[in-house]
């Protein structure tokens, strides 16, 4: 059964418990309020009785019964405007000549057996016709034994009176539940109203809806409950969130080291090729060798760093001192067995003056920006990295390409993860929209800026500049 009808259900039950039972108590207690009444009266009527008949006796010397009841014939005696009925009868229950206008119904013998003498004996009796009568005898000793006096009161009216009591009751209890129903049908809608609603957050978020919380509208405990659920729900969608985005960061951070292994593979295996392909000076094999060993050092010293770039979000890497004009004709001499392969020039042009950055990470920016030159220039073309030192010590780097361009609606998205201007493209090339996004968050880790220039059919120009600063 649902709490509405739980509600609904006790309510009603409890005020119908109650009114009956109230009801019950009251009309029974006056009813026997009034028979006390009447058994008070129906005593004092028995009393006042023999207290006369006793006095007749005195004064007429009456010592014989049948002398007693011809005199009780002739007696009345009249009490609340109303006249006693009473009579005579002796031990055997045989009623004597007197006033015996009493119901004859009402047999003497359950009242006056072992009657001891000065006592007096009651009885609720009721006749063939239904009527209910206080039936009283006390004894009265003569000479010649004892005779009994009776007297009755008629009560049927207050049985009558309790029974219309009774229905009438009955009535006011059927309005009573109704009335009573239709409230609380409304006070229960009202009472449950908070926890619907909170019942429908919680299938809300059940659904996924993280950010749904309840109404708190009052102050009781539904309020209170209601409230604790929306601070539960506050810290179930912060942790859920970190979740997610720590399992995002361990996305990026695989598919970005699956994309930025290739750039050091791409060396690796032009430099490689180089050494198996053609005849080689010892010069070129060492020079050869040296690539391919300083590549090998830098992946894996890359990976170390990526982990905590992308997946611990580490923004306090050290920053060294660096001569650019070194570090930029090393970085295109890494890439430049396969823009050659592609048939691509490259053309380092670097001016002398020294930088703070992280060498491994600055670099793969830079492989970065000269892989995705190498990939939109057709061969023939050219790509051109440049150096320059800035202002204030700072120094900016520039690849510049004479490829197919970027639409300038484009230009805004680039650095979005795996967003792919030529998806096609990109994906023969083995590209996955990762690069230019892991560029963004290197030179922002340097305190740079990146920007873009592109025209379609002639070419790109990518700018990092860096400030100058201090070792981090």
């Amino acid at each position: 059964m649902k709490l509405f009808w739980k509600l609904f259900c006790s309510m009603v039950s409890i005020t119908l418990a109650a009114c009956a039972v109230g009801g019950f108590v009251l009309i029974d207690g006056q009813f026997r309020t009034s028979i006390g009444a009447e058994e008070q009266a129906l005593w004092e009527e028995n009393f006042m009785l023999s207290e006369a008949l006793s006095g007749e006796v005195e004064g007429y010397s009456i010592t014989q019964r049948e002398e007693l009841a011809r005199i009780a014939g002739s007696f009345a005696l009249t009490t609340d405007g109303q006249r006693a009925l009473f009579r005579l009868s002796d031990g055997d229950g045989v009623v004597l000549d007197g006033n015996i206008s009493m119901p004859p119904e009402l047999d003497p013998l359950p009242l006056i057996s072992d009657l001891p003498e000065g006592q007096m004996a009651w009885r609720l009796a009721n006749s063939a016709q239904g009527w209910y009568f206080l039936h009283a005898a006390s004894a009265l000793p003569l000479s010649d034994g004892v005779v009994y006096l009776e007297n009755c009161r008629h009560v049927s009216a207050l049985f009558s009176q309790r029974d219309d009591q009774y229905r009438s009751f009955f009535g006011l209890m059927l309005a009573l539940v109704a009335g009573v129903g239709v409230l609380s049908l409304l006070v229960s809608h009202l009472l449950l109203r908070p926890l619907n609603s909170l019942s429908n957050a919680v299938g809300r978020i059940a659904e996924g809806e993280l950010s749904q919380r309840a109404d708190v509208t009052s102050g009781d405990e539904i309020g209170a409950l209601s409230r604790d659920f929306n601070a539960m729900a506050e810290r179930l969608e912060e942790q859920v969130t970190q979740l997610t985005a720590a399992a995002q960061r361990e996305k990026d951070f695989t598919a970005s080291f699956a994309h930025e292994i290739k750039t050091p593979l791409t060396s690796i295996i032009g430099y490689a090729d180089l050494l198996l392909s053609r005849e080689n000076s010892p010069e070129q094999v060492r020079d050869s060798a040296g690539y391919i060993f300083r590549e090998g050092r830098r992946l894996e010293a890359l990976s170390g760093k990526l982990m905590e770039l992308i997946v611990l979000e580490r923004e306090d890497f050290p920053l060294r001192p660096t001569a650019m004009r070194a570090f930029l004709e090393r970085t295109g001499n890494a890439l430049r067995p396969a823009l050659e392969k592609a048939g691509v020039r490259l053309e380092v042009d670097a001016e002398e003056a020294p930088a703070f950055l992280d060498p491994d990470l600055m670099e793969t920016a830079c492989l970065n920006l000269l892989d995705n030159a190498r990939k939109a220039t057709p061969p023939g073309g050219s790509v051109t990295l440049t150096g320059r030192a800035g202002e204030g010590g700072g120094y900016l780097i520039q690849v510049s390409d004479t490829g197919r361009g970027i639409p300038a609606e484009e230009l805004g998205r680039i650095t979005e993860p795996f967003y792919m201007v030529d998806k096609s493209r990109s994906r023969a090339q083995g590209g996955a929209g990762l690069g230019l996004a892991l560029c963004r968050r290197i030179v922002e880790l340097h305190g740079g800026t990146l920007g873009f220039e592109s025209t379609p059919g002639e070419g790109t120009t990518v700018r990092v500049a860096l400030k100058g600063g201090t070792q981090g």
